[in-house]
Formats: structure tokens, C-alpha cells, sequence
């Protein structure tokens, strides 16, 4: 048995019983609370409390109680008062005393598996149908445009044919010039077994104008570019620019996003074409100097394999590349809510979307390629 000036504990096989007397509040809780320190722990199953002899409880007193019930809720334990008097009731109910106060905001449950599906799923169809929407607005713009081209920012859409085009053209060509005289290096290791040297040139041209040229040089636009217009747009909505534009009558599809698609779809594929060529200068190189190859034979093989379909095609895929690159780093601008971290999270989307929505319809168009031409 333990002792204190309004408190007693006794204790059992299955239950510990503490006794509470005299008058609770802010002159005696203090040793009340160090008593209740030295409970056993773990607590017996079941802890009762005897309030009958509490002659006087207020608003500190009741800190007893909260503390007994915290303590046997982190326990498991079942907390039970014993022979209420209808003075300490009364400000049990006042305090709203009958529940467990929380020390924090209550978790609430996690979502199960069915749940989470379900709200990923109405995400993906509501970022889909706004995909759609916005996809329908810079269609609209594109033929109000055709109907009527005086209402096209000349200056804005031949600005940014240069931060698009002409400010990529060290970066594309490096990389490209890089990943010609790659394949050139690791096709020339098999084919030298066979003697067909001449072929590496047949290789990097025919791999560089249908796929990788116009493939590499989108990554890199998506990059640079997908992410600038992403960024440009959210900060404007950020900082209320575009709602301002609505108010002073402007349509800002029109004004926004029409000058960077259509400098995109002008320059892109030149930027692919000026790839191929770093490309075939990086195939040049491993073959006359590796292979024995002189710059001639090189250059003949090259134009032989190539035709004209090969470049028209290559062509064709970065105009598309060039759509899916800027549709979705304008809609990503628009979607931004919120402030500087919405503009970030809008950036990153911009490049990811980008870059798999090329590869996906590279995909679809080399299938196409297959059927179309055995």
C-alpha cells in the first residue's frame, strides 16, 4: 500500500484501485501527478478509480482524470470510476470528460486498396478530360488564327523559335555528334567479324533519321523548352497575370500558348535534321578512323541507304513531338495552383509527361512504320 495527502493505492491479481479524497485542484494535483509516476507498468487489465470521497474538483483536479486516461488508453488498460459524486459528474460532463481528449488531430484511417484505386482512377479521367478541354482551346486558336493571322505575335513566336531552336544547337549537336560515334564504335566491334564495314555507315544513318535523331533532339527540347513554357505560364498564374489578360479581353490561349506551338512545330524538326548530320560526322569519324573507311565510300554508302520517305519521316515525327512537347508544357503551366512549389511541381511534370508521351508515340508510329512499309 502507498500513501499520499489525497491518494491511496491498492492493488491485486487483476486490478489496481486508486482511491482519490479531499479536494483536487491546483494546490494538491501537483503530488497527485508524481504519485500516479510511480504506477507498475505495465498496468493490470482493469484500473478503477474512487472518486467518492473527492469533496472538491475543479478545472485542474480534472487533469487527474485526463492523465489516468491517456496513461490506460497507450496501455490498453480499461479505466473505470468508481462511486461518481454528482459535483465531480457534473464537471466530467462540462469538460466533455467522457471520451479521451486528444493530444493531437486523430489520424484517420488509412485508405485500403479499392480506395486509393478509385481515387487514382477518377484523378487520371479528371486530368484526362481537362487534357481534352485544353487540347480543344488551342485547336480553336489555331483556326481562329488561320482565319484571321494578324491576330499572331510575330515577335513573341519568332523569339521563341530562338529559345527553342537556335539557343539547343550546341547542346543537340553535341550529343548528337556523341551518339553517332557511339553506334559507329559499338556496331563497327560485330560487323568488322564479317568484313562489312562499310555497313556501320548504313547504321547510324538509317537508326539516326528514323528513330534517334528525331527522338534525342525531343528529350532535349522537352528538357529545355517543355519546362520553360511550363514554368513562364505558372508563374503568370501565380502571380495573376493570366486572369488579367481575361480581364483586359484577351484570350490567353491565343496569347500564350499558340506563339510556342507554332515555333516549336517550325523548328523542331530543323533541329532533328541538324542532329542527324552531327550524327553522321560522328559515324564519319569512327569509320575513317577505325574502320579504313575513306570519307568518300562513307558518304556514298550513307546516301544510298537513305531515302527520301527516311527523311520525310523523320520529319513528320518531330513536327508531332514538337505538338506533344508544347500542348503539355503550356497545360502543365496552367494546371499550377497555389505558389512557387506549384510552379516546380508543374516544371517536373512538364519534362516527365513530355518525354513519355514521345517515347509512347514513337512507339505507336514504328509499329505503324512496320505495317505500313514490310
Amino acid at each position: 500500500m502507498k500513501t499520499n495527502t489525497a491518494l491511496t493505492i491498492t492493488q491485486d491479481l487483476h486490478s489496481l484501485t486508486i482511491h482519490l479524497a479531499g479536494s483536487l485542484d491546483l494546490r494538491t494535483i501537483a503530488d497527485i501527478l508524481k504519485a500516479l509516476d510511480t504506477l507498475p507498468s505495465p498496468l493490470p487489465p482493469l484500473l478503477r478509480v474512487d472518486v467518492h470521497a473527492v469533496t472538491h474538483m475543479d478545472d485542474c483536479g480534472a487533469l487527474v482524470i485526463v492523465h489516468l486516461m491517456r496513461l490506460t488508453e497507450n496501455q490498453g488498460v480499461t479505466l473505470q470510476l468508481e462511486a461518481v459524486p454528482k459535483h465531480v459528474q457534473e464537471l466530467l460532463d462540462f469538460l466533455h470528460l467522457d471520451t479521451l481528449p486528444s493530444s493531437g488531430p486523430s489520424k484517420p484511417p488509412a485508405p485500403g486498396l479499392i480506395t486509393r484505386f478509385g481515387k487514382k482512377t477518377i484523378k487520371v479521367l479528371d486530368q484526362a478530360n481537362k487534357h481534352v478541354s485544353f487540347v480543344g482551346e488551342v485547336t480553336l486558336a489555331l483556326v481562329t488564327l488561320l482565319r484571321h493571322p494578324g491576330q499572331l505575335r510575330v515577335k513573341t513566336t519568332i523569339d521563341y523559335m530562338k529559345r527553342v531552336g537556335v539557343d539547343a544547337l550546341p547542346i543537340v549537336g553535341l550529343i548528337s555528334f556523341l551518339l553517332g560515334l557511339i553506334m559507329a564504335f559499338m556496331s563497327a566491334v560485330q560487323l568488322q567479324q564479317f568484313g562489312a564495314n562499310i555497313y556501320v555507315a548504313s547504321l547510324v544513318a538509317l537508326a539516326m533519321v528514323r528513330e534517334l535523331g528525331p527522338i534525342m533532339t525531343a528529350i532535349i527540347v522537352a528538357g529545355r523548352s517543355g519546362s520553360a513554357f511550363a514554368a513562364e505560364i505558372g508563374t503568370m498564374k501565380v502571380s495573376e497575370e493570366v486572369d488579367a489578360l481575361v480581364t483586359m479581353g484577351f484570350r490567353p490561349t491565343l496569347f500564350l500558348v499558340v506563339p510556342k506551338v507554332i515555333a516549336s512545330v517550325l523548328v523542331v524538326p530543323l533541329l532533328a535534321l541538324y542532329s542527324n548530320l552531327f550524327a553522321i560526322a560522328g559515324g564519319l569519324l569512327i569509320g575513317v578512323g577505325t574502320l579504313s573507311l575513306t570519307p568518300t565510300a562513307y558518304m556514298t554508302q550513307t546516301m544510298n541507304t537513305l531515302t527520301i520517305f527516311d527523311i520525310n519521316w523523320g520529319l513528320f515525327k518531330s513536327a508531332i513531338f514538337a505538338v506533344l512537347i508544347s500542348v503539355i508544357g503550356c497545360f502543365k503551366g496552367y494546371q499550377v495552383r497555389g505558389g512557387a512549389a506549384s510552379v516546380g511541381q508543374a516544371t517536373t511534370s512538364a519534362v516527365v509527361n513530355g518525354i513519355f508521351m514521345v517515347i509512347l508515340v514513337d512507339s505507336i508510329l514504328a509499329i505503324i512504320l512496320r505495317y505500313w512499309r514490310p
